[in-house]
């Protein structure tokens, strides 16, 4: 059993920036991978960044330099900073664990992050 609850999102302007939380309810979290994927308008879910057990980290070429998607362990939460925000990077962003070594993902329901000027 994981359940997973995302919280942060909201309305910005371009050039803002926002931090995603992901809190996860699960007794072993350090061995989950965390990701969080996104879900623009008239797009198919997107892979934004990903969080290993071993806290490595990879990210789409469309946020790199701009996220950082980190772990507090001790907190069972994954962040998701995002830094100038822009009017593509709109969508419902979710967080998703994936115990090591398996093909089972965990999903929220979601965050809205609108940016608009």
């Amino acid at each position: 059993q994981v359940q997973l609850v995302e919280s942060g999102g909201g309305l910005v302007q371009p050039g803002e920036s926002l931090r995603l939380s992901c809190a996860v309810s699960v007794s072993t979290f350090s061995i989950y991978s965390v990701a969080w994927y996104r879900a623009a308008p008239g797009k198919q879910r997107e892979l934004v960044a990903r969080v290993g057990s071993s806290g490595s980290t990879n990210y789409a070429d469309s946020v790199k330099g701009r996220f950082t998607i980190s772990r507090d362990n001790a907190k069972n939460t994954v962040y998701l900073q995002m830094n100038n925000l822009q009017p593509e990077d709109t969508a419902v962003y979710y967080c998703s664990a994936r115990r090591t070594f398996t093909n089972l993902d965990a999903w929220g329901q979601g965050t809205l992050v609108t940016v608009s000027s």
